[in-house]
This record gives C-alpha cells, structure tokens and sequence, in this order.
C-alpha cells in the first residue's frame, strides 16, 4: 500500500528542522528502499532515486548531514552503506525555487470508491528536485484535506495532461491497481507529432535504459537479452495540420503495455516526435543544458514553440472496483493543442 509522503513524515518519532543554517526552508522527502535496489550502495540508490542528482551532489549531501534514518533520525554520511529493502530513510534539502504551474484540477467522476480527474499539463504528481508544493499530492491534501484518503492507481508525467485515477487507500485503491497490473484497462492518448503520418501502425519495439545516454531517466530500444522490456503501441492518424509551417499529425496512440516513455520513445523510433518534446524530440545536449542550468527552460520552449509536449492521456477504460463493469471516462483535448489541430473536428 503507497503511504502519502507527509504522513510518513508525521509518524517520525524525531523533530524535522523547518530551515537550515543558513535560514533557508527546508523540505523533507521520505523514501523506502524497495526490493528493486536492495543491497545498493546508498549513495547509488540515492542518485538513482534523485534522477536530475550526481554523484557528487549526493556525496555533498551526505557530509552535511542531510541523509538520515527515519527510525531515530542519524545521519548516514558514508556513501558505501548498503540498503536494505524496507530501510526508511528521510532526505533534507533546501526548498527549490518552484516554477509557476497551474495548481488546480478537474474532477471527471467521483463515488464513495472511484475518483477520476483530468490533470493539467506541467503539474508533476509527486515531489521531486525542482518541485515540492506545486505537485498535484499538494494540491489534492490542500483541497481535500490531509486525511482524504485517495491513492493514485497510475501517473502521467508532468507534461501530460489528462485522466488520472484513485481508488480509497486500503480499499478500492489495490483493486484498481491490479487492474492496471493484469492490463485490464484500455488506454488512449492522443499526440500531435511532426511529420505526416496516415493510416494504422503497430509498433512493436523492446524498451530499456537509452544506451550512450547522459540522461538518466532517458529510455531507448533495448534488446531483451540486454535488460529491455516488451513494448508495443497500437498508432492510428486522426488528423493533418500545420505547426510553425510544417506538417504536423493528430495520432491517437493505444499503448498495450505500461513501460516509462513508452508512447513517446516509440514515436521518435520511427520518425514522428511529439511537439514539444525537450527529452525525445530534439538532440539531449539541449536538454542537459537547461537540466544544468546553463540556459533557461523558457528559451527552449521558445525554441520548440510550445511550453508543453502534445501528449494527452484521453481516454481510461477499466472495470469498476465495485461489481466489475466496465466505466469509461474521457479527458477533452485541451484548448492549447486543440489550437495547433482541433479535435473533435470543428463541423462547418
């Protein structure tokens, strides 16, 4: 069962400072060492947690004290220690400077057991490096209150918009999950992509960590035999347009497996990026400079001519967690997508 990070945080037994030496604020992030990375050297498994983090800012961390046990609260400084699996550790880092995202949502449907919403774009759904209150966990506990009770059954990366849902923590919740799991639940997205591309394709192409990538969260054909995944996404085109004078698509894209970045990777595989896309539709120098700070994120956009990548989640079909028939709830293709190609078309 997923604990929200801030009750985690408030059944620690020990005091959390609420700003460092130098009277910044801080933030407080639980993590729980998972079977996956059991037996990592913490300052690996750290690094692989904090994705935009090096190894030597980890190690920086650790000197000064901000990695600590969540059982009685001492500082871990040795980068060497293995992990556990189960192992509560508790990171402290100053608050980042958060960029402006919109810190609101829309309820599709709610009952006693369901919850379904269409998350905007740019609003990431947990805490990471650059975001802590403006995440979609925050937004949802100061709406609803800190015990409301609702567990995320999947995520959407930060850029994506669309349908999201919840079942109750401990209730409904695991139920949904596993429909997730036992891929019972039929999914649609929809992406403006460069190119002109017509008609039907399956594209069916093994997943893995991107091989030569300096970015770690970055994935890319992978063979099986060399830690890849299964991934086959279902590509039908909807509509042409133009963007920035140059053709552009409506594809809605069915992915029949659940790997990260899947639709997106398997886009760029075969010549039709997503609009937008800083990670996979242009070279990764450019997005490791702004990762690095050395150019602002708004220059790149600019660039790419959209602050967003054109990937919305449209569509989720699944069966209830009560009695089992099937529900469908669909997300509207949002105004600043609908702009470069409305959909559903505009009748004259």
């Amino acid at each position: 069962m997923e604990q929200d990070p801030r009750d985690a945080l408030a059944a620690l037994s020990w005091p959390l400072e609420a700003r460092g030496e130098d009277g910044r604020e801080l933030i407080h992030i639980p993590l729980s060492v998972d079977a996956g990375h059991a037996g990592y050297r913490l300052d690996r498994f750290l690094v692989r947690r904090f994705g935009r983090l090096s190894r030597n800012r980890v190690t920086a961390m650790l000197r000064e004290g901000r990695v600590r046990r969540a059982s009685d609260g001492q500082a871990l400084t040795k980068g060497a220690l293995r992990v556990r699996e189960g192992d509560g550790l508790i990171v402290s880092r100053p608050a980042p400077d958060e960029p402006s995202v919109v810190l609101d949502y829309r309820v599709l449907y709610e009952d006693p057991q369901l919850l379904v919403i269409d998350k905007p774009a740019g609003l990431p759904v947990h805490p990471t490096a650059r975001y802590h209150h403006h995440t979609l966990t925050a937004v949802m506990r100061e709406r609803l209150g800190p015990g409301h009770g609702w567990e995320m059954a999947h995520r959407l990366d930060r850029e994506t918009s669309g349908v999201m849902v919840f079942g109750r923590r401990g209730g409904s919740g695991p139920a949904i999950k596993g429909s997730f799991f036992r891929r019972e639940v039929a999914k649609e997205y929809l992406a403006v992509v460069h190119g002109h591309f017509e008609g039907q394709r399956s594209v069916d192409l093994t997943l893995g960590p991107a091989a030569g990538s300096k970015v770690r969260i970055k994935v890319g054909p992978r063979a099986l035999d060399d830690g890849g995944q299964s991934a086959r996404t279902e590509l039908e085109a909807l509509a042409h347009g133009r963007f920035r004078d140059a053709p552009v698509t409506l594809v809605r894209a069915q992915p029949r497996t659940g790997r990260t970045h899947q639709i997106r990777v398997h886009l760029a595989e075969i010549g039709h990026g997503i609009v937008g896309d800083k990670l996979y539709g242009i070279d990764e120098a450019r997005f490791i400079e702004v990762a690095d700070g050395l150019r602002p994120m708004a220059e790149l956009e600019a660039e790419l001519g959209l602050s967003r990548h054109a990937l919305h989640a449209h569509a989720l079909t699944f069966p209830h967690p009560e009695g089992g028939g099937s529900v469908r709830y669909v997300a509207p293709w949002p105004a600043q997508l609908s702009a470069i190609i409305a959909w559903p078309p505009v009748q004259d």
